[in-house]
């Protein structure tokens, strides 16, 4: 078999194009709808890319976003969807741009990542 250069990208953040009508603020976990940009949020569909390295706004001319993967602390959904210890290593959902929760809703949240660590500020998850 022949050798073959396999190009490397180095880092990890990625740029999205930004859906129309849309505002992302940096520190937020974006996903793709569509194949677009948007806040994360409960759209079954969507597939969470990473967290906002800046505020963009469609609306104001931004046509793209950055978002970088890796491992951030993001809030906990609370009751039934509080995320707990036994759940470490396990995929957890999006409840919204900043809020991970234990389940899918009923097949409706798409995956936010894995859950790497719990403490009373937030759960740690990395978004891959």
């Amino acid at each position: 078999m022949a050798e073959r250069n396999t190009q490397e990208r180095e880092g990890a953040v990625f740029n999205y194009p930004l859906a129309a009508d849309t505002v992302i603020s940096m520190g937020r976990m974006v996903m793709l709808n569509a194949g677009e940009a948007v806040p994360a949020s409960a759209i079954a569909a969507g597939v969470s890319v990473g967290i906002a390295q800046q505020t963009v706004e469609a609306v104001a001319g931004d046509t793209s976003v950055n978002a970088k993967k890796g491992t951030f602390l993001l809030a906990n959904s609370a009751a039934a969807d509080e995320i707990v210890m036994t759940d470490v290593g396990s995929d957890c959902y999006v409840a919204d741009d900043q809020t991970v929760a234990k389940t899918d809703g009923g097949a409706t949240r798409p995956v936010a990542g894995r859950v790497e660590q719990i403490e009373g500020s937030g759960v740690w998850v990395t978004i891959r």
